[in-house]
């Protein structure tokens, strides 16, 4: 009657080990593979033929693996600082790109992001 009983809990505490670990593998699958949210700003309100800052801005995303080009007219602009990669508690990452520009009407800015396969263009709106 004991061996038979060890038998059960045994069987029952292996049940429960493979559930949390499916559990555990779904819940790292989730959170594995986060798309990045994307702002793209200028530090001063848009006005064409003054100096300013393009900003993007990426958060909420993991895995780390990612690069942010600011881009004028399809071509990547020189000279842009980039902060270090940080992460908040839920391991999903943030990263800020910027650099000095004067905007003209006829050109038109963007913030390209890949990350992972996935690349994007986002535009930079004066009117923001």
């Amino acid at each position: 009657m004991l061996r038979r009983d060890s038998r059960i809990n045994g069987t029952r505490t292996m049940l429960l080990l493979c559930l949390a670990a499916l559990l555990a593998v779904g819940f790292a699958q989730e959170t594995h593979h986060t798309p990045p949210k994307v702002q793209v700003y200028s530090r001063q309100a848009g006005e064409f033929g003054k100096q300013n800052n393009l900003i993007c801005h990426v958060s909420g995303f993991h895995p780390p693996d990612i690069s942010i080009k600011l881009m004028k007219d399809g071509e990547e602009l020189p000279e842009a600082q980039q902060t270090d990669l940080a992460f908040d508690r839920d391991w999903r990452f943030h990263l800020t790109k910027n650099v000095v520009f004067t905007p003209r009407r006829e050109d038109k800015y963007s913030c390209q992001v890949t990350h992972g396969a996935a690349a994007k263009d986002y535009a930079w709106d004066p009117n923001m």
